[in-house]
């Protein structure tokens, strides 16, 4: 059997004919139970050309194709085509390289095993099932990108923050939600530029965006979306009352090349291709201002479209940008209670500083498998 023709389940503990169920921990001594065959994952006359969820044939073939392509010197006589298939390249070996990577894997923990079964020896027995615990989480991973189903997903994005209701303490909430993007952005190893801060009044942040840059870093944070609400006693209250706070935030990817920018003296007009949206200003008579402008018009038309667009076809996302408190929320933030809790998923956690430290990943994970 060929390496590539063995991905025909989902789990890497499904892959490998002949190594039974083991893990980390567990006494092992010789018996029936492990000497089987019969005791193996999946059978191992399934069908090679089945392709299974991550149709690792169609990707082998089609990292061979576009590595050719790219050997040809000739290809990068057109930057774009040759950023587009080194873009391919990349997320075709994320999932080729890093099968063949389990597959090696699987064949050198089957031929352990047999030699530590045969042999007694606990301790390497022990070592495999270590083994196939991080080759297990090297799989989960993959098939955690598998929900990765837009097409923008793999792209950078920005993440718009806004205080709400809730005067100085929406505005400090604000500031919090920042620092908490940044630090998953860190977490992450993606690259974060704060492009815009306004500050508050009296602490805080009335508005920010950042810029998070690397893989599905839209695709990590899209359900991220909404209005977060903050319940805590309040450090500007003097009787240090508990305060009630919401923010919006809305996350949108990086679209390459989605803008035509018309200009004429000192008018910009600026269409955005991917929606047809078109904005236009000419208010002052610096174009640079002008552009500023209309790029801020048109973001905030593209905020109103796609807010619209979840409505429609979700029916899951509320209008954030109408009404950023009551009713509105997707996250609750209690923290006099210790409690966090996504009120799409009812996931919960316990530690707050560690998610408002950036630690969003149980959240992010399941919103993603809810589909949200």
């Amino acid at each position: 059997m060929s390496t590539h023709a063995r991905f025909s389940t989902g789990r890497a503990a499904y892959i490998m004919p002949g190594l039974p169920f083991i893990s980390a921990g567990t006494s092992w001594k010789q018996n029936s139970s492990i000497s089987s065959p019969t005791d193996s994952w999946i059978s191992p006359s399934a069908p090679p050309s089945c392709g299974g969820i991550f149709d690792y044939d169609h990707k082998f073939d089609q990292l061979s194709a576009v590595s050719r392509e790219l050997e040809d010197p000739k290809v990068w006589d057109n930057a774009e085509r040759a950023q587009e298939l080194s873009k391919e390249k990349k997320s075709l070996e994320d999932v080729v390289v890093v099968l063949d990577k389990v597959a090696d894997g699987l064949k050198d923990a089957d031929e352990l095993f047999t030699m530590a079964r045969d042999e007694n020896d606990d301790d390497t027995l022990n070592s495999v099932a270590a083994d196939i615990d991080e080759i297990e989480k090297e799989v989960a991973k993959l098939e955690f990108r598998r929900m990765f189903n837009n097409p923008a997903d793999p792209l950078n994005c920005f993440v718009d923050i806004q205080a709400g209701a809730g005067g100085t303490e929406a505005q400090d909430w604000a500031s919090m939600l920042l620092r908490m993007y940044v630090k998953y952005g860190d977490r992450k190893g993606y690259t974060v530029d704060v492009l815009e801060v306004s500050d508050g009044d009296v602490a805080g942040i009335k508005t920010a965006t950042i810029k998070l840059s690397g893989d599905y870093c839209f695709g990590m944070l899209r359900s991220e979306s909404g209005i977060h609400r903050l319940v805590r006693k309040s450090p500007f209250d003097s009787n240090a009352r508990r305060h009630t706070s919401f923010c919006s935030v809305f996350v949108y990817p990086e679209i390459d090349e989605s803008f035509e920018i018309d200009k004429t003296d000192s008018a910009v007009r600026i269409t955005h291709v991917p929606t047809g949206i078109v904005v236009q200003c000419q208010a002052d008579r610096s174009q640079h201002r002008n552009r500023a402008e209309a790029m801020a018009m048109l973001k905030s038309r593209l905020y109103e479209a796609e807010i619209r667009k979840r409505q429609a076809e979700q029916q899951k996302l509320e209008d954030s940008k109408t009404d950023i408190g009551w009713g509105h929320q997707i996250r609750s933030y209690v923290l006099d209670q210790s409690r966090i809790k996504d009120l799409r998923t009812n996931v919960e956690c316990g530690n707050t500083q560690s998610v408002l430290d950036g630690d969003l990943d149980q959240f992010i994970e399941a919103s993603l498998k809810q589909g949200f």
